[in-house]
């Protein structure tokens, strides 16, 4: 089993219209599990059309909860949270804001009345669902909710998981964008990150962000030009740089209104047209391919 994750330096490259599009070539010939590792704004599923087939709840984090029958209102929680969470009541007793709880448990150790308790608070949803392609691991993080790394090491391991007990060939990442601590999560274990870059001012710069993210977690990259056509000239300074690293420029993808097409419909660019982004996403599922 390998393991695949298409990242980007930023937002917006069309990261996920080339994981959707390698999966639909993938599943043609090898046995496929899928992960949407982007849990704060997942949208695979707009392309994969997934039929749900598992729901569970995702726990991020605990919050303060102040037992009102056994607070003495000492004030005591009040001075120790640095996070401005806890409240006075009308009848002198404390709350805890659950929104501006960090979960530091500071009130908890410092309650003399132990009138103060840890709850797990939910944080999120992921789920299994069933896409033409192949099982597809994604979730949900709540709005304001931290801890979108751990969540993103669920969901990979979920369909790390699913991939080894069903004997499945790849397990294709579509991971989050930038280079923070989701990308992190969702690039570990991988054997290659495909890095999808575009031809703009930044183009250079978010892509040496991205490649030192893989560079120093030892994961061997290479690069997919997005748009390619839009800017000829900075497309170039991308494959200069990409060969002055030695980071292999596996295709070139043009601009075309079709791709947009394609997903109003929820179809991947592959299945809607055989046109040029198809026959170039097609040439570069073949580079990966031989890759392996």
């Amino acid at each position: 089993m390998k393991q695949l994750v298409i990242l980007s330096g930023k937002g917006g490259t069309g990261k996920t219209t080339v994981a959707a599009a390698l999966a639909h070539l993938a599943s043609r010939e090898l046995s496929v599990v899928l992960a949407d590792a982007d849990v704060d704004a997942a949208n695979l599923e707009l392309v994969l059309s997934p039929e749900r087939q598992e729901e569970h709840p995702f726990t991020g984090g605990k919050v303060a909860v102040i037992d009102l029958e056994k607070c003495i209102g000492c004030g005591v929680c009040k001075a120790a949270c640095r996070f401005d969470a806890v409240h006075s009541l009308p009848d002198a007793r404390y709350r805890v804001d659950p929104l501006a709880c960090e979960g530091c448990a500071a009130c908890f150790y410092r309650c003399p009345g132990e009138a103060i308790r840890m709850e797990e608070r939910e944080s999120g949803r992921w789920y299994r669902s069933r896409t033409r392609f192949g099982p597809l691991f994604h979730a949900r993080l709540f709005p304001g909710q931290e801890n979108s790394g751990k969540l993103v090491t669920l969901v990979k391991q979920q369909a790390r998981l699913w991939a080894l007990d069903t004997g499945a060939d790849l397990v294709l990442v579509d991971g989050p964008p930038g280079i923070g601590c989701p990308v992190i999560s969702a690039s570990a274990g991988a054997d290659l990150a495909l890095l999808v870059a575009e031809p703009t001012v930044s183009g250079v710069h978010d892509l040496e962000r991205i490649l030192a993210t893989t560079d120093h977690f030892g994961i061997p990259a290479q690069v997919v030009l997005n748009k390619a056509d839009l800017n000829p000239g900075r497309a170039d300074e991308i494959r200069a740089f990409c060969a002055r690293r030695g980071v292999p420029v596996v295709g070139s993808i043009p601009y075309d209104v079709v791709v947009t097409e394609a997903m109003v419909q929820g179809r991947t660019v592959t299945e809607h047209t055989d046109g040029p982004v198809s026959r170039a996403l097609a040439e570069v599922w073949e580079r990966i391919a031989a890759r392996r």
